[in-house]
């Protein structure tokens, strides 16, 4: 006779959730080493039979939209990033670094909801619960920054139970948790932060979100790998997922968002973080260039956009030589593969040789630079710095580089040079062809050299032919 088959033990990582059917020293899903343990045995799937429905279908012309619209939120830069403002029964994820300014963001929200005169007071009042800190010392960061108002309502609380408890006392229409990690329930196996606490602890408040139409935001935290902690399936939970990022030693704060369900994924906003509380920043390109007299080798000034924003900033080089074996090569602010290639194809095609030179390349004012379009500047700052010659302060420069030397159009030109042209630079270096897609008056003067929005504009092929002509700029 056949043996029977014995159902295999499952296994899983106790940080993000993968399951698989043997045992691995690495998680398939985040990369931990060391994560997948042994778990329950799997079961076969139940059959389920029809049950009685919550609300009766209804053709999709006839669902009133009117009470899902966004109400801003009173911080226009967060606004701009969520698409409108905050949408009632949503539940949004806030991650960010430890000590980043999550907590005085969301204070700053809550306060603006809660005030009688604010645009989110007609979602009613408004829950803050920590899990982090006792509620005298919220009460301490909310005196500093002003969010002192009669309807936020402060709790300090870690069982589920007893949050649950608050919101039927309260009746908010915002409810903040910070953080969804310290957050457990006795119904559930596990030590708060655990996969099956944060999965049980997450699916309640989104139903109780659901049915009451109060927006709830959770604080998460993030991983050494930059991530969020905990299972991944939360993200695939919650409606909204935000990153709040910036320099530790910087003012400057960025929000992102990674996934939103009711507004752009494109979308940058800038805040400025003090003593006395955080806000907005409606023109942050300023903060990202250095303001100098005479100009310095090493350091070219692109423009990149932000979803629909452009910013301009500052690339920095320096070139000196090594005395290792293996010379050192240093980014800040800039993707590392990017800087290498960018690199490379300066020695091959450009003939400007660094193999026996340290090469540290940043930004100016702890901005990230992910874009393409930011090769060019990256290139002419690279080579200024190696053959010790500056270029003009009033000179950018966007495109990307190819391998074959050549520079590619980038989308936006007409939004990226008219920022520029707005902030005072007068010169500047693209891709040829880019004029030619933008929309609004061109004026040619000749081939080589065109005028846009008041500024002289020269097109090149090449990077090779970039330096040529950025270097002899006025």
């Amino acid at each position: 006779m056949a043996k029977a088959k014995t159902a295999k033990a499952a296994y899983r990582c106790s940080e993000c959730g993968w399951q698989t059917s043997k045992w691995v020293g690495r998680c398939g899903e985040c990369q931990t080493w060391g994560t997948v343990t042994e778990a329950a045995s799997a079961t076969p799937a139940r059959v389920v039979s029809a049950g009685p429905v919550s609300s009766p279908a209804r053709p999709i012309g006839q669902v009133d939209v009117r009470s899902a619209k966004s109400r801003p939120t009173g911080l226009d830069e967060l606004d701009r990033v969520l698409g409108g403002g905050i949408v009632p029964g949503a539940v949004l994820l806030l991650a960010g670094e430890p000590g980043i300014g999550k907590s005085t963001l969301l204070l700053e929200v809550a306060a603006l909801a809660s005030a009688p005169s604010g645009d989110a007071a007609e979602g009613g009042n408004v829950l803050y619960v920590t899990g982090e800190e006792s509620a005298e010392q919220v009460r301490l960061r909310a005196d500093r920054v002003g969010a002192i108002t009669d309807r936020l309502y402060l709790a300090a609380e870690t069982e589920l139970s007893a949050i649950l408890g608050h919101i039927e006392s309260v009746d908010p229409g915002l409810l903040v948790v910070d953080s969804i990690q310290t957050v457990g329930t006795s119904e559930a196996d596990g030590a708060p932060g655990g996969v099956t606490q944060v999965r049980e602890v997450a699916a309640n408040l989104i139903r109780v979100a659901k049915e009451r139409g109060m927006t709830v935001v959770l604080v998460g935290h993030v991983t050494k790998e930059g991530s969020i902690a905990g299972p991944r399936l939360l993200e695939h939970l919650v409606d909204v997922v935000l990153y709040f990022e910036g320099d530790r030693h910087s003012r400057l704060r960025m929000i992102r968002a990674m996934k939103n369900r009711y507004g752009p994924t494109d979308e940058l906003g800038c805040f400025d973080l003090s003593e006395v509380g955080i806000v907005g920043l409606p023109d942050p390109s300023g903060l990202f260039l250095t303001r100098r007299e005479e100009a310095v080798p090493g350091t070219c000034v692109t423009v990149t956009l932000e979803g629909r924003r452009p910013l301009v900033a500052e690339v920095q080089s320096l070139v000196a030589k090594s005395h290792l074996p293996a010379p050192r090569r240093a980014t800040s602010g800039l993707d590392t593969s990017r800087v290498a290639m960018v690199l490379a194809v300066l020695a091959q095609r450009c003939k400007i040789s660094m193999h026996e030179q340290d090469v540290y390349v940043s930004t100016v004012g702890g901005v990230r630079l992910a874009e393409t379009s930011v090769d060019l500047a990256l290139g002419l700052a690279v080579a200024g710095s190696t053959v010790e010659q500056a270029l003009s302060t009033s000179l950018i420069a966007l495109g990307e580089v190819g391998l074959a030397g050549e520079v590619r159009i980038v989308p936006g030109v007409q939004r990226r040079l008219a920022e520029a042209a707005r902030l005072g630079f007068k010169y500047a270096v693209i891709p040829r062809g880019s004029l030619e897609l933008a929309d609004g008056p061109l004026k040619r003067a000749d081939p080589q050299l065109s005028s846009y929005e008041g500024m002289k504009v020269m097109e090149v092929d090449s990077l090779q032919q970039a330096l040529q002509v950025a270097f002899t700029a006025p």
